[in-house]
């Protein structure tokens, strides 16, 4: 790390103490900005560093709810809005036990970058709660999300700052979370949140837009290599909607994807994850890949281990964050990998991202790799906006041109800041220039 840099590090890690996730993403950024403070000394006159690492607000606020046996519990919810120099706060909502402030703040981090490099006029910001919605009936998550969004409605709009979905919220948790917020406001302001049901603004492409632009991005890193999809062997973990969706995509590309996973394990299907039964199982039923194993002739599931054991050349980690760690990166890279394109945010550990980055694999981090979400997001908003609806065929035609202009403006800044090929350094370079930019133009805010 650039010897400049490491004060304000020491500063920030320091300022936000036991929060591991966080500090990680902060770290792996300031490893990449060297070379930018060389040609751009006016970022650490004006402490854009500083700033950029200090939310502009965070909200942390009590969530009570009765469940269906009139028991009444008590969740912790979150907001944190973390830079707004390129636009509203966007970002997604995400439900789980393991979710706490510094989880929060790194994927606030993260969606900064990401959303800059969409090019779409959005800032960053994260929230979500420690609520389980795991074995929760309709009525209890419908009470949860309206208790959820009776503080958080206070916050948001859709000029200040548009949440969406993210694990443990999709569209029944997005209509929920809706219906509470026109129920206070009495406004039916459909750009305050994004990720709808598409009879009442939602956006076609938009479950898609993560998982397809995951791989769109894969394939743009394997055509710089002179390859493609077809006949590649992926591995994916996660089996929720990014993972399912990057599943379809894949093997429409005319790759085998042979294996994915849950929190039990994972199943290896060589004649490919039949994607159909796959969705029906984990979308629909809200079942487990034990249930897919045993109604797909010919798979096997592997209760337990790691799904990064299977053998592919390509690999889309798209469950959650450090889920792929330096052993199972040698592993994958002794296998026989050639890519990896992060479908999750941050899955990858800093040793495992060591080891493909020093075997020469090629490497999409999140922030740049799993940014068609957020991106068919904002194309949401615009058709908000406009009181208009796109077809699926001029969504994702829009996605695709956003995807690769991501991929070759990483590319693009990676060649001229010395590091060819390395897409770390391109996202995060890219990213941080175009914020820092209208951070200093907007004066000491």
């Amino acid at each position: 790390m650039d010897s400049r840099l490491e004060a304000v590090r020491d500063t920030v890690l320091a300022r936000n103490p036991g929060e591991k996730e966080f500090h990680q993403a902060v770290i792996e950024v300031f490893e990449s900005l060297g070379p930018v403070h060389d040609r751009h000394p006016e970022f650490l006159e004006g402490a854009v560093l500083e700033r950029l690492c200090e939310p502009e607000r965070q909200i942390i606020f009590r969530v009570p709810w009765t469940d269906d046996a009139g028991r009444v519990h008590v969740n912790r919810g979150f907001r944190v809005e973390f830079n707004s120099a390129l636009g509203p706060y966007k970002g997604g909502l995400r439900f789980h036990p393991s979710v706490y402030l510094g989880i929060v703040k790194f994927l606030g981090f993260e969606q900064i970058f990401k959303n800059a490099l969409t090019g779409m006029p959005i800032g960053g910001g994260k929230g979500g709660s420690d609520f389980d919605p795991r074995g929760r009936s309709d009525a209890e998550i419908m009470r949860f999300c309206q208790s959820f969004m009776t503080e958080l409605y206070r916050h948001i709009g859709e000029y200040t700052d548009v949440p969406a979905g993210d694990i443990g919220v999709g569209g029944r948790e997005i209509g929920y979370l809706f219906g509470q917020y026109k129920r206070i406001t009495n406004r039916y302001e459909s750009g305050v949140l994004t990720g709808k049901g598409i009879s009442w603004g939602g956006s076609l492409v938009r479950p898609e837009a993560t998982g397809y632009g995951t791989v769109i991005f894969a394939q743009e890193m394997l055509k710089t290599r002179g390859q493609s999809f077809d006949g590649q062997r992926v591995v994916v973990s996660g089996s929720g909607n990014v993972a399912i969706h990057a599943i379809a995509k894949a093997q429409s590309l005319g790759a085998t994807v042979v294996a994915c996973s849950d929190s039990a394990g994972y199943i290896v299907d060589e004649a490919g994850i039949d994607v159909a039964l796959l969705s029906q199982v984990k979308e629909v039923e809200r079942g487990r890949l034990t249930d897919y194993a045993a109604r797909r002739p010919g798979s096997n599931h592997v209760a337990g281990g790691s799904v990064w054991d299977v053998t592919g050349t390509v690999a889309l980690p798209c469950a959650t964050q450090n889920e792929l760690d330096g052993d199972a990166a040698a592993k994958l890279v002794s296998n026989g990998l050639i890519a990896v394109a992060e479908g999750a945010n941050m899955p990858s550990t800093r040793s495992a991202v060591s080891v493909f980055q020093e075997a020469g694999i090629l490497f999409g981090p999140g922030k740049a790799a799993n940014a068609g979400g957020v991106a068919t997001s904002a194309l949401e908003m615009q058709q908000n906006a406009s009181r208009d609806s796109w077809s699926f065929e001029y969504t994702e035609q829009r996605l695709t041109e956003i995807m690769v202009g991501i991929h070759d403006r990483c590319a693009a800044t990676a060649d001229e800041y010395g590091a060819p090929g390395n897409y770390v350094v391109g996202a995060n370079i890219g990213g941080f220039v175009k914020v820092a930019d209208a951070m200093l133009a907007q004066g000491l805010i």
